[in-house]
């Protein structure tokens, strides 16, 4: 789910995505949009898939077709992303949406006698599409998160219209030190404790698989124009609707019962009480689509979790005094119509319901992340010592080349740790693999860059430099791991562990400003290294399935990464120009919610500011459900086992419950609510109908208002947008 503060897949249903191969294969295929039936029942997802007898043989699948459409699928991905990231919290993953739409364009390409954009079309090349995309659709999460926080807190003056360059080394470290570092842990990952670990990495299986349908024949050409369809007819629709509802948002985007009720009773309900804590419904297409996508667990969850914290907790804190609102207008007629979402003046005032369950969710989120990590530990072990064998086998192989012997390094070299027993062979012979001198050269020089540019543009000690590099390398572990098994991936819960280690380590060296800033820096260079590592090893899974060579997947997403390192901040400067609220902590009123970039913010101001603590109560219920939590995992994994297997479905998502308590409404969890139970229906009511479109229509939905988005701010900044030319109607005291 691509870089992300949180995406959909973050908060997957485990029990759905997450097969026990045989037994629950066809679980697992429904949920990620696979024909059932076209799955045989012994299929085995650990070794590379068996390709129809009439696909072609691909010399080399990496085309300048191939990257090109893939850049561009994935551009329209990254600048929707910017705009869902900032309104939510959530970025999407480019890899279905490129795989999909890619199929589509070179299809009809292939079938001309036009130079490069001509000649045959197989699936190994549709993957260096959805590579290409996936690199160029990712790296936005650092614009919605820590560094649209650095300019709330002043921690950085200025606008980044004018520090436009600062950015993009930004982003040119994130990008590229995760891709290089993860590079030698491709077969580790992939291959050789992928079973032991069932690392199935669902999202990334899914679109092999999909690949594979739709190169598999002329059945699978029918079906993979199908899916085009619905896809182009979502997008086009999701587009259209948000467009046209910035000129009556309150009629065709956002539907304020209460406030409707409000007004019909004269302004003299109570309604308003219910409406202040964000109980309306949104038409998002983003959302919806979502919701038919994560599954019907997760989106209950989701949900139940909104209600805990947005209709009992949250009324409660007000209730006793340990929470205030603050009043949306002084007009008499709109009595009761509160905001609990502020987050400024922390330290100065008693505070709102959202800082105070802000800590409960963030200490669930690393909490259980963690926890889900840690019942992992004898393959843990089994992994370090696979890690160390080695590299003790290629410091030898350097020695002996030099000359010279060393008897540590032989020895162990030589004493291979026993892997699997039905570990396979690596399909990519070493010629296709990625050269140890190409990612060692480009780690180095990208950590040295780093160490450089953070010093003087940033005020950052190289020291601390490299010890964010240190957790990024180590929260890429988590990513990979939990994620490949979960299609969880917890960078929510490592950028927050990294604030609070960052935290610590500017404790009394740093004015509280520079504090912030450093934190805020080293946090987005850790959470977004972990991202482009976990998205490269998606990658690679993808490719291990469809006989890609490595080294092409390598290039594509390299190549991808380079226009997303100037295209992310573009959007960054686009939608900050057109929204100035979005840098404005103290803005009453703003298009964009910036949940992420809050939490950031707030974070960041109690790990760095004297004056701002976090709440004592908070405190103790944080405890109280990281251990809750904690309990659970422990429950899943270790007692709920063999026969008793089938009840982990019914166990709460704590990550998605987590999410519900950060966010600052639970208006986009009531759209993936809707969207969960449009999905059911649907599957209940033709299930071969939504495993051919269903995938398809949630990404063009997603894809689709993203768009839309940006076309708003174009809107925007032409001053020829909806709070110019619009309407208001049906919204609470005349804005949405």
């Amino acid at each position: 789910m691509a870089s992300t503060e949180a995406r959909p897949a973050d908060f997957a249903d485990q029990t759905a995505k997450t097969p026990k191969l045989e037994k629950e294969l066809d679980e697992k295929v429904d949920a990620v949009d696979v024909d059932v039936l076209s799955i045989e029942p012994e299929l085995d997802l650990y070794v590379p898939l068996k390709m129809e007898g009439g696909i072609i043989d691909e010399h080399d699948p990496l085309t300048v077709r191939a990257v090109l459409v893939g850049i561009i699928l994935g551009s329209l991905v990254n600048a929707s992303n910017l705009y869902l990231g900032l309104k939510t919290g959530f970025t999407f993953s480019a890899s279905m949406f490129g795989a999909i739409f890619g199929y589509g364009i070179i299809k009809i390409f292939s079938k001309t006698n036009l130079p490069i954009i001509g000649g045959s079309f197989g699936p190994q090349e549709n993957s260096i599409i959805q590579a290409a995309a996936t690199g160029a659709g990712g790296i936005s999460g650092i614009f919605v998160a820590g560094i649209p926080a650095m300019y709330q807190l002043h921690a950085q003056e200025g606008n980044p219209k004018d520090q436009f360059g600062a950015i993009i080394t930004i982003t040119l470290v994130c990008c590229f030190f995760g891709l290089f570092f993860v590079t030698p842990l491709r077969k580790f990952f992939i291959i050789q404790v992928a079973r032991e670990l069932k690392l199935l990495f669902p999202t990334a299986t899914a679109v092999a698989l999909t690949i594979k349908s739709m190169h598999a024949g002329a059945s699978g050409a029918r079906e993979a124009i199908s899916k085009l369809k619905a896809l182009g007819l979502a997008f086009s629709a999701a587009l259209i609707q948000r467009v046209a509802s910035y000129y009556a948002v309150g009629i065709l985007y956002d539907w304020h019962v209460f406030t409707w009720i409000h007004i019909w009773s004269g302004y003299t309900s109570w309604a308003m009480n219910i409406e202040s804590w964000g109980w309306w419904f949104e038409w998002t297409p983003a959302f919806i689509g979502s919701g038919i996508l994560i599954g019907m667990n997760s989106a209950l969850s989701l949900f139940g979790g909104a209600i805990l914290a947005w209709a009992i907790i949250g009324p409660a804190l007000v209730h006793y005094g340990e929470c205030i609102g603050k009043p949306q207008t002084d007009d008499p007629k709109w009595d009761g119509y509160y905001s609990f979402t502020s987050l400024s003046d922390l330290g100065h005032e008693t505070p709102s319901p959202r800082y105070w369950l802000l800590w409960p969710g963030v200490m669930i989120m690393v909490c259980a992340s963690m926890a889900e990590l840690f019942v992992q530990y004898k393959v843990i072990g089994y992994a370090g010592r696979v890690i160390w064998q080695k590299m003790c086998a290629n410091i030898n192989r350097l020695l002996v080349k030099g000359g010279t012997h060393s008897e540590y390094f032989s020895t162990r070299a030589a004493n291979e740790v026993k892997a699997a027993e039905n570990i396979i062979e690596d399909p990519a012979p070493r010629e296709q693999q990625v050269q140890m001198w190409k990612w060692v050269t480009g780690l180095i020089v990208t950590i040295a860059v780093a160490m450089v540019i953070f010093a003087l543009q940033w005020g950052m000690h190289p020291g601390l430099t490299v010890l964010a590099c240190i957790l990024g390398f180590l929260f890429s572990f988590l990513a990979i791991q939990i994620g490949a098994v979960t299609d969880q991936t917890p960078l929510t819960a490592a950028s927050k562990a990294s604030q609070l280690v960052f935290g610590a380590a500017t404790k009394g060296h740093f004015s509280i400003k520079a504090a912030q800033r450093v934190n805020l820096v080293a946090g987005g260079l850790a959470s977004g290294g972990a991202d482009s590592a976990y998205s490269l090893t998606s990658d690679f899974r993808t490719g291990f399935l469809l006989g890609t060579p490595p080294i092409k997947q390598w290039y594509a997403q390299g190549l991808g990464s380079i226009i997303s390192i100037f295209l992310a901040p573009g959007m960054f400067v686009l939608f900050t120009t057109a929204y100035p609220c979005i840098l404005d902590m103290e803005a009453e009123h703003c298009a964009f919610a910036v949940p992420s970039v809050s939490a950031w913010a707030a974070v960041a101001q109690a790990v760095t500011d004297p004056n701002v603590s976090i709440p004592l109560k908070s405190g103790i219920f944080s405890i109280v459900m990281g251990v809750v939590s904690i309990a659970q995992v422990l429950f899943r994994h270790f007692y709920l086992v063999g026969e008793r297997e089938k009840y982990r479905e019914y166990l709460p998502n704590w990550g998605a419950i987590a999410l519900s308590f950060v966010l600052p409404n639970p208006v986009f969890t009531t759209a993936a609510m809707f969207g969960a139970i449009v999905a059911w229906i649907w599957r209940k009511w033709k299930l071969k109908s939504f495993d051919l479109y269903g995938y398809a229509v949630a990404a063009g939905f997603i894809a689709g208002e993203g768009l839309g988005g940006v076309v708003g701010a174009i809107l925007q900044i032409a001053g020829v947008s909806g709070d110019i030319l619009g309407t208001n109607a049906g919204c609470p005291a005349g804005y949405c």
